[in-house]
Formats: structure tokens, C-alpha cells, sequence
């Protein structure tokens, strides 16, 4: 393994390093001279990726193993142990608009078909399904795009149904809802309910990067959620609901 690369490196392992950042969809000169570019480029990967243990890289724009091991590694598949079925739809009584739940029963409907990428990061008829409507071709972040597609497939794939934009970016998503009174913040003591929306930063606070998953239910203190692009397949995840980090806020959908 190459010793720990940062920004001022030079040599045979940076240029190395270049070539695994472009094929990962992170373009960059193959100089060998670990610039600026370069660093933006390892800060925007580890952003984006996960260890070989299913955790999301530090964001330091330095190389090291656990960074090096993902760069050469497909996204893990993580094996999330939770409480809740998710393959289930929540009981009536968890609450959420009709659209909400109609958004997150189609979620649950990719999840369970296999939804995933293939070939490679943000790749595959999945992921070129889901990227579609906002005219972006595979390659691109999907984790947005897959919760639009959930809403848009439950308004009959008619855009002028949905109760906000089809939006490719978490924050942007999250903005449509604020412009619409349709948004909570974190620490409102608002309960998220079934097929709302919750975006987390990425990165930075003040930065643009995100991502979005829909609500499958809170339950006894703990948020279950259903994801796209967190791992490399449509799947399910839990968070304490007190302790989540980097929350940007929720969006629920009214009846």
C-alpha cells in the first residue's frame, strides 16, 4: 500500500492515485503532482464512498488506508441490521401523508426488485432510470434523484403531479420543500413520519453537497429510512433519532 498521500506529494503513487480518481468518475490531470485539483477531487470521492467496514470516509483530502482501500474496491454492500422489516409498509398508525406512503411503497418495491448500481459507481439501468427524468446521464449522484423517481412514479410519472420539482441534488430538494411550507429543521420537535424526506449535509454545513433518503418510520427513538447511493444499492438504514449528525431537516408532503 502507498504510504498516506496528501497535498504536496509527488511522484509515481500520486500519478497512480490520479488514474483511480478518474476512473471513478473523478476526473483529474494525471501529472503526478498531488495539487489543488487533485485535493478537491479526493475530498468530492470521500464525500461519496465508504470504508471497507460500511463507514463514510473522513473528509480530510489525504489518502491514506482507508481511503486507498475504497479508491480500489467497489462500494460495500452493507448488511444493516435493523429492527423493522423493511420490506413491510408501516402500519397506518406511523402516520404520513397518501402520496408520502405511495412514494415510499414504491421505494420499497425498488429496494426489494434488487435496485442497484452495476458496472461500476453510479452506473446501471437503475441508476440511468432514476437520473432520466432530470436528463442526466449515468455517472452522476443518484441518491436525489432515486427519491424523486419514488415520487414521480407515484404520480403516475406525470412531472406536473408532483408536490415539488424533480430535483437530482439533496439541497435543492430540501429547498423546494422550504419554498412550499412543506419543511421541518432539525431540533423543531418535528416527528418525521412515512415517505417524508430527510437530508443530511455532506462535506461542509455552508457547502452544496448532500444527500437524501425517505422515511420508513420513527420507532421506539429510532429513524429507519430507506436510501439510495449510501451503499451501492437501494437498501435500508437506522439512525438514533436523537444522536443523527450533519441533519439538514425533513420534508413531509401533506395530504
Amino acid at each position: 500500500m502507498p504510504q498516506v498521500l496528501r497535498r504536496g506529494s509527488k511522484g509515481p503513487e500520486v500519478k497512480e492515485l490520479q488514474r483511480l480518481l478518474t476512473q471513478r468518475g473523478y476526473p483529474v490531470d494525471k501529472d503526478g503532482d498531488f495539487g489543488d485539483q487533485t485535493w478537491r477531487a479526493v475530498r468530492a470521492f470521500q464525500a461519496q464512498n465508504l470504508d471497507q467496514h460500511g463507514q463514510p470516509l473522513k473528509i480530510d483530502g489525504e489518502v491514506g488506508p482507508l481511503t486507498w482501500w475504497s479508491l480500489t474496491h467497489p462500494k460495500p454492500s452493507i448488511e444493516a441490521v435493523s429492527a423493522v422489516d423493511y420490506a413491510v409498509m408501516p402500519p397506518a398508525r406511523a402516520g404520513g401523508s397518501a402520496l408520502g406512503r405511495a412514494a415510499l411503497k414504491t421505494a420499497i418495491s425498488e429496494m426489494v426488485s434488487g435496485a442497484r448500481e452495476i458496472g461500476g459507481d453510479n452506473r446501471g439501468r437503475f441508476v440511468r432510470k432514476y437520473l432520466a427524468p432530470a436528463g442526466l446521464d449515468e455517472g452522476e449522484s443518484w441518491c436525489a434523484s432515486f427519491v424523486s423517481w419514488c415520487y414521480l412514479s407515484s404520480c403516475g410519472m406525470d412531472v406536473s403531479r408532483m408536490p415539488f420539482p424533480f430535483c437530482p441534488g439533496a439541497r435543492e430538494m430540501l429547498r423546494q420543500f422550504r419554498r412550499r411550507g412543506m419543511a421541518h429543521p432539525p431540533r423543531s420537535g418535528y416527528d418525521p413520519r412515512p415517505g417524508d424526506i430527510v437530508v443530511w449535509w455532506r462535506e461542509r454545513l455552508e457547502g452544496w453537497k448532500g444527500h437524501v433518503g425517505l422515511v420508513h418510520q420513527l420507532r421506539d427513538g429510532m429513524l429507519y429510512t430507506i436510501e439510495g447511493n449510501r451503499s451501492s444499492r437501494v437498501q435500508g438504514f437506522s439512525y438514533v433519532f436523537s444522536r443523527m449528525d450533519k441533519l439538514l431537516g425533513f420534508g413531509h408532503v401533506p395530504d
